[in-house]
């Protein structure tokens, strides 16, 4: 840092204060290992054409010091006193930037102040985000889910998990993690000895060697994954928006889980109320005020061409079962009533050309929750393998599909993951038990970096088609097979067409989709 630069005056933003002309009054301390570090890197989240969340996180007690400037070399940048770094909030600092200039590239610096020593800074952390444009241009965005699953954590002899890399050098606009952020109920060991030879070989901590019931377990899952140097440097570059699945709390919670041997812990409840803490923590997502302090579906508009909607089919689902009910109920229920009305709202104000669903979960595919008591299949997501008319969840989107084609609602794509392959779908009511609604695209992505499965079947109450798809021969092949996938979407400003790309860990384009606005 230039020490006569930080020692001038700076405007504030929003709502924070200018620097004290104080901050470096005193000479850094020449031993780096008696400053504060920031060993979880930083990430914005949710970012607006005015606005965007920034995320840090410190080793110690320490006050997060922040400046912006749309110029790299920070000629005059915007400085802000940030908020204390705290041992109950796992020294994790928050900050919602406001004022910032549409379409423009947002240039950060971070550093910490030890509040003991005073004279001690931390090591300056730089970032960098653009913000969407109030005005039509071209956008490009990736997608995909699931992080270090199946015990397949950060192998530094593979180089890390490389994928994020590989999205990375896409320099995609921003990125969707569309749940299973973590896998707190996956150990991870030193080695893993995969199905198709190989040997896979983990950094391990403490708090990922066995299944997270504390909230120090929880949140040590997610310092495991930012340990990773792809992750760091993306972070830094790519803005973030998070939702959450089954995984950040434990396999396929409901109010029907029962948890095995494994678990002291013999609450789901108290385990995802620990959990919700340790995502909330981490997430780089604006959080809501204390009337839906854990609400995650939110909706980010993205200028004239892309509207946002992440939605959340955890937290509100019905517990899972049989999912044969013939009416819409609280056991029935998967995104729930008020979600739902949510989006139908949202999607009927939209203005935007396209109309980006982000769900954790696919709508077609059958998902099996191993079986009831009574032998009967049991199931995790929508659909139940009846093939016929709606039921159990069903009925739930037959209800919002319908209102969707009611209300003449055009242009509306669907993105999830979950299911560790990559495939796209399309649901055509012409081919459906069900059949009033429009014909609509479903893509799919994923893992990351964990162990891939798949196919599943599909399920034909919406007509489901299966258009493309991609999956191991065997199930739960490690990364080390090159089953790890992301999706990449390309909006062009001048004829308004989306480009969908499903992509490899390698960045090879293995399926290409072009959609043109209705």
């Amino acid at each position: 840092m230039n020490r006569r630069n930080l020692l001038k005056s700076g405007l504030a933003c929003g709502s924070a204060l200018l620097l004290p002309k104080t901050l470096f009054a005193n000479p850094l301390i020449s031993r780096d290992t008696q400053r504060p570090a920031t060993p979880s890197g930083l990430q914005t989240g949710d970012v607006l054409h005015d606005r965007a969340m920034v995320w840090c996180r410190s080793d110690r007690t320490a006050r997060l010091w922040l400046e912006w400037d749309t110029d790299g070399s920070f000629r005059q940048p915007q400085k802000i006193r940030g908020p204390w770094a705290l041992p109950e909030n796992d020294y994790i600092t928050r900050l919602d930037l406001h004022g910032l200039p549409a379409n423009q590239q947002i240039h950060l610096r971070l550093s910490y102040r030890d509040a003991d020593l005073n004279h001690l800074i931390s090591e300056p952390l730089l970032g960098q985000f653009r913000t969407p444009s109030l005005q039509t241009r071209n956008i490009r965005f990736v997608w995909s889910g699931d992080t270090a699953g199946q015990g397949y954590g950060i192998n530094p002899d593979w180089g890390g998990m490389r994928i994020y890399e590989t999205m990375r050098q896409q320099q995609p606009d921003f990125f969707v993690h569309s749940g299973d952020t973590i896998y707190a109920d996956g150990p991870i060991e030193e080695t893993v000895t995969p199905g198709e030879g190989g040997v896979w070989k983990n950094i391990v901590t403490p708090e990922v060697s066995k299944v997270a019931e504390t909230l120090h377990e929880y949140r040590g899952r997610y310092r495991y994954n930012l340990m990773d140097d792809n992750v760091r440097r993306f972070n830094a570059e790519v803005p973030q928006i998070w939702q959450w699945d089954d995984h950040e709390v434990t396999n396929n919670w409901s109010d029907s889980k029962q948890l095995d041997d494994r678990y002291q812990v013999k609450s789901v409840e108290l385990l995802q109320a620990r959990a919700t803490r340790a995502f909330l923590d981490y997430a780089p997502m604006r959080h809501f005020d204390d009337r839906e302090s854990e609400r995650v579906y939110r909706y980010l508009p993205c200028g004239p061409l892309l509207d946002r909607f992440i939605v959340d089919m955890r937290s509100y689902r019905g517990p899972n079962g049989t999912n044969l009910q013939t009416t819409l109920d609280d056991d029935s229920a998967f995104m729930g009533r008020t979600q739902i009305a949510w989006l139908l709202a949202g999607l009927k104000a939209s203005k935007a050309t396209w109309k980006a669903v982000f769900a954790d979960m696919p709508i077609g595919l059958q998902v099996p929750d191993g079986k009831t008591a009574e032998g009967v299949a049991r199931w995790e997501a929508i659909a139940n393998g009846d093939n016929g008319a709606p039921k159990g969840r069903e009925l739930e989107m037959a209800m919002l599909l319908k209102a969707i084609k009611d209300a003449g609602i055009k242009n509306v794509v669907w993105f999830t993951a979950d299911v560790h392959y990559t495939a796209a779908h399309h649901y055509q009511p012409d081919k459906a038990a069900f059949q009033d609604f429009e014909p609509f695209w479903e893509f799919v992505s994923g893992p990351l970096n964990a162990g891939s499965f798949g196919p599943n079947a599909p399920d034909n109450t919406f007509g489901l088609q299966v258009v493309y798809q991609k999956a191991p021969e065997n199930q739960n092949t490690s990364p080390l097979a090159g089953y790890q996938f992301f999706g990449q979407v390309d909006i062009d400003a001048d004829d308004r067409s989306m480009t969908v790309r499903l992509k490899d860990v390698a960045g090879t384009t293995l399926f290409t989709q072009q959609l043109q606005p209705l």
